[in-house]
C-alpha cells in the first residue's frame, strides 16, 4: 500500500503521539474523578492521591486493560467497510479530537467523560469520513445504554453500602468499637472484589491463567492479606473524646479514613483498566494496519508497549493537570465524609471492574457522580448541590458532539495533508 510504504513511520510516530495525548488527557480529567472523593472527603491529601493514583493506575491499565480495548478497537466500526487509509485517518483524528476537548474540558475544571469524547469521534468519522453504515449502530446502543445503567447501579450499590455502614456502625450505641468490628469486612470485600475480577478477566493477555477455584481462593486469600494489614492500621487508632464532643462520628470517621486508603487503591487500578482502551484503542488499529501492511483485522492481541504507552500517558496527565477536576468532584456535589467517600468509591470500583470484565467501556465520570449522588440521597436530596450537578450534567452532553465534530474537521485535515 503506498500510503504506508511512503508515510509509514511518520505515521506510526504520530499515532503515539496523539494516543500519549489522548492518555494524559484521560488522567488529567478522569483519574482527577476516581480520586476526588479520597481528596474531597480529606482521608488523603491531594499528593497523597497522586502517589497511589499513579502506581494503581498503572498497573489496572497494564494487568488489566486489554479486555476492553478490544470492544473499542473493533465494535464500533464495521472493518470490512473501511479502506486502511480510512482507518488510519480515522483513529488519528479520533485520539487528536479526544485528546484536544479534554485539554479544553480540563483546563475549565469541568469532569467530562473521556469514553463520551473518544466513542463520539470514532463515531464522527466513521458516519461522515466513511458512511452511516459504517458504524455498528447495534454494537453502540449497549454502550450507550451502560452511560445510563451504569451511574444508576453505582449509585443503588453505594446508597446500599452507605444504608448498611448507618446500620451497622453509626446507629449503634457505640459506633467506635462497631467499626473496629464491621469495617474489617468491608476491607475482605475490597481486596476479594478486585483480585477476583482481575484475575477472571485481566490477566490472560500476559500468559497467566487459572482455574476458576484457584482464582477464588487466591482472591479469598489476597482479601485475608487486606484485611490483616487493615486490622494492623486499625488498632493503632484510639477514640478521641475531645473530637466526639464536637462532632460525634469523628473517631469512627478516622477508621473509615483507613478504608478509604484500600477503595482508593482499588478505585484507581479499577479506572486504570477501564479507561486505558479509550486511548490504546484507536492506537492498537493504527499499529496493527501498518504493521500489516494494510490489513485491517476485526480483532487481534493488543501489543503490550500500547497499553505501556496509554498507563504512562494517564500517569503524566494525573501529576501534571489532575488537581484542577478534584475539586469539582469531591468538593461541590455534596459534602463527603470519609465513610461516604468509601461507600461511593467501593460503589464505583464494583461497577466500573465488573464492567471492564465483560469488555463494555464505561464512563467513571458518571458512575462516580451516580455514585457521589446515591450518597448524597442517602441523606436527602437537600444535601446535593443541584446547581454543580446540572452542570455536570451539561459537559456530559456537549462532550459527544464536540468530540464528532472535532474528529470530522481533523479527518479531512489528515486525509488533505496526506493524501
Amino acid at each position: 500500500m503506498t500510503l504506508i510504504a511512503e508515510y509509514g513511520t511518520i505515521l506510526l510516530v504520530l499515532a503515539c503521539l496523539f494516543g500519549f495525548f489522548m492518555a494524559w488527557g484521560i488522567g488529567a480529567n478522569d483519574v482527577a474523578n476516581a480520586m476526588g472523593t479520597s481528596v474531597g472527603s480529606r482521608a488523603l491529601t491531594i499528593k497523597q492521591a497522586i502517589i497511589i493514583a499513579i502506581v494503581f493506575e498503572f498497573l489496572g491499565a497494564y494487568l488489566a486493560g486489554s479486555s476492553v480495548t478490544q470492544t473499542i478497537r473493533s465494535g464500533i466500526l464495521d472493518a470490512s467497510m473501511i479502506a486502511p487509509e480510512q482507518m488510519i485517518f480515522g483513529m488519528l483524528a479520533s485520539l487528536l479530537a479526544a485528546g484536544t476537548w479534554l485539554m479544553v474540558a480540563s483546563m475549565k475544571g469541568w469532569p467530562v467523560s473521556t469514553t463520551h469524547s473518544i466513542i463520539g469521534a470514532v463515531i464522527g468519522f466513521g458516519a461522515v469520513g466513511v458512511s452511516m453504515e459504517a458504524v455498528n449502530w447495534g454494537g453502540v446502543v449497549p454502550i450507550v445504554s451502560s452511560w445510563v445503567v451504569s451511574p444508576l447501579l453505582s449509585g443503588i450499590i453505594a446508597f446500599m453500602i452507605f444504608m448498611s455502614v448507618h446500620k451497622l456502625i453509626l446507629d449503634t450505641e457505640d459506633p467506635f468499637r462497631s467499626a473496629k468490628r464491621y469495617v474489617p469486612l468491608y476491607m475482605f470485600a475490597v481486596g476479594f472484589m478486585i483480585t477476583m475480577m482481575t484475575l477472571t478477566k485481566g490477566l490472560a493477555h500476559v500468559g497467566l491463567e487459572f482455574t476458576n477455584v484457584q482464582n477464588f481462593l487466591l482472591a479469598v486469600l489476597i482479601g485475608l492479606l487486606v484485611t490483616g494489614l487493615g486490622v494492623t492500621l486499625l488498632s493503632r487508632i484510639k477514640p478521641d473524646p475531645a473530637a466526639d464532643s464536637t462532632f460525634h462520628f469523628a473517631s469512627v470517621e478516622r477508621v473509615f479514613a483507613v478504608l478509604m486508603i484500600f477503595t482508593a487503591c482499588s478505585m484507581a487500578f479499577a479506572h486504570g483498566s477501564n479507561d486505558v482502551a479509550n486511548a490504546v484503542g484507536p492506537l492498537a488499529a493504527i499499529v496493527g494496519v501498518i504493521q500489516s501492511g494494510g490489513e485491517i483485522a476485526a480483532r487481534s492481541v493488543v501489543p503490550g508497549w500500547v497499553l505501556l504507552l496509554g498507563a504512562g500517558g494517564i500517569v503524566v496527565g494525573l501529576a501534571t493537570y489532575g488537581y484542577r477536576v478534584i475539586a469539582t468532584i469531591g468538593r461541590h456535589i455534596t459534602e463527603l465524609t470519609p465513610s461516604r467517600g468509601f461507600a461511593a468509591e467501593l460503589a464505583t470500583a464494583t461497577t466500573v471492574v465488573s464492567a471492564s470484565g465483560l469488555g463494555l467501556p464505561i464512563s467513571t465520570t458518571h458512575t462516580l457522580v451516580g455514585a457521589v449522588l446515591g450518597v448524597g440521597m442517602a441523606r436527602g436530596i437537600g444535601a446535593l448541590n443541584l446547581r454543580v450537578i446540572g452542570t455536570i450534567f451539561s459537559s456530559w452532553v456537549i462532550t459527544l458532539p464536540a468530540g464528532a465534530g472535532l474528529s470530522i474537521l481533523y479527518f479531512f485535515i489528515l486525509s488533505g495533508i496526506f493524501g
